[in-house]
């Protein structure tokens, strides 16, 4: 999936959070994007969702050369877009099997069948080294915050997104956790090759596990400075204030 993100200003409660900010991104590339705190990484998530939230003032977001942002957030969905939350929410009332069903089934004119979804979900769980009953337990109640987070990557093994955006992966996720969750995600991206992503990370230890082909750095609501993968081992060094004064030597046209 091809996506790109032109001159996209947006505000939330009459302050812009995003300023002009541009992203281009092609079939099958990684885009890794830091900064610190508040300046505009998770709500660039939100926007390309569909959150209601946030005001897009001006700009556009393109996929596969046609705009999205008539769409609601259920057809971005159903395009093939996935956001795997931060802090992904829970849902009583509803097992990870109907959720993940249903979710299936609404990109398909026939349902999938009982035995095809339980199999490959089964195996998708122990891919995971998730406990069995996953399946049957309500959608993240009482989860761990490695469970919520080894869930978000199950649900993007059966659904098969075009295009991932992953906001703080390895937030509470330990060493064994990490590593088992990106070797999931790297199969999947192998397999699936023409998978897009934005991978949101204030540090740049997921990056040693899922490579990108493209380093950004955020700045007040755009990006400031774009390199490849030395431009994250730079900001690691030196911090974003550093870093960010070698902007023209850095910036990618």
């Amino acid at each position: 999936m091809e996506i790109e993100i032109k001159d996209l200003t947006v505000s939330v409660n009459d302050k812009k959070i995003l300023n002009n900010f541009n992203l281009s991104i092609k079939k099958g590339e990684v885009h890794a994007i830091m900064g610190p705190n508040g300046t505009g990484k998770s709500t660039l998530s939100r926007v390309i969702l569909g959150d209601n939230n946030y005001h897009v003032d001006s700009g556009d977001i393109i996929v596969d050369g046609k705009s999205i942002l008539s769409l609601k957030t259920d057809e971005r969905a159903r395009l093939g877009i996935f956001l795997c939350f931060q802090n992904p929410i829970s849902i009583d009332g509803i097992t990870n099997s109907e959720f993940i069903r249903s979710a299936i089934n609404a990109n398909r004119e026939k349902p999938v069948g009982l035995y095809e979804f339980i199999k490959d979900m089964e195996k998708e769980i122990k891919s995971l080294s998730m406990k069995d009953d996953i399946m049957h337990r309500n959608l993240n109640t009482g989860f761990s915050g490695g469970e919520r987070k080894k869930n978000e990557v199950l649900q993007i093994k059966m659904l098969k997104p075009k295009f991932i955006i992953f906001d703080e992966l390895d937030s509470g996720l330990d060493v064994d956790s990490l590593k088992i969750v990106c070797d999931n995600i790297n199969d999947y991206l192998k397999n699936n090759p023409d998978t897009s992503v934005i991978l949101i990370t204030h540090y740049t230890r997921i990056l040693n596990y899922i490579k990108p082909d493209f380093v950004h750095m955020m700045k007040d609501g755009h990006i400031s400075v774009s390199g490849d993968y030395s431009l994250a081992s730079q900001i690691e060094k030196e911090g974003y204030n550093k870093t960010s004064i070698q902007e023209e030597v850095n910036s990618v046209e």
